[in-house]
């Protein structure tokens, strides 16, 4: 798994594109849901999702436990290792990053800042390279 986090117009898609042979773009931006992601790039090289924010923010109206959620997004994360394994291709993570400035105030944004935030250290623990973007410069974590 590979996994690029930044801001909003930070020049993620370019840093995946760049980087990334046939990528398969899975995108909540396009509005597709997470869970059709089965099959979306079967045999056609590298699966791309992107939206996280999108989609959780969706599963934040199906519960207000975030324990639960985590969980099922961890299990999401390691259905698409698998899914690595199976089609001997890659999987690529886009993530927001939301952890800089204000908190916000309302209890819903919070936990979507929350969700992401617990999101994006479970997709790093399971990636075997992860960058930042910003400004348009990539910077190698891991």
């Amino acid at each position: 798994m590979l996994f690029f986090i930044g801001g909003t117009c930070a020049g993620k898609r370019a840093a995946v594109n760049a980087r990334v042979a046939s990528p398969c773009w899975h995108s909540a931006y396009d509005g597709k849901m997470l869970e059709e992601w089965r099959g979306h790039a079967d045999g056609q090289g590298c699966l791309v999702l992107e939206g996280w924010e999108r989609w959780i923010e969706t599963a934040l109206h199906r519960s207000s436990d975030n324990d639960r959620l985590r969980a099922e997004l961890c299990s999401t994360l390691d259905d698409l290792r698998d899914w690595e394994v199976e089609q001997n291709a890659a999987v690529v993570l886009v993530m927001l990053e939301m952890g800089r400035g204000i908190v916000p105030m309302s209890p819903v944004a919070r936990r979507l800042r929350d969700l992401n935030g617990w999101l994006a250290q479970d997709a790093a623990a399971r990636s075997k390279a992860v960058w930042h973007v910003r400004h348009g410069l990539v910077k190698p974590l891991i």
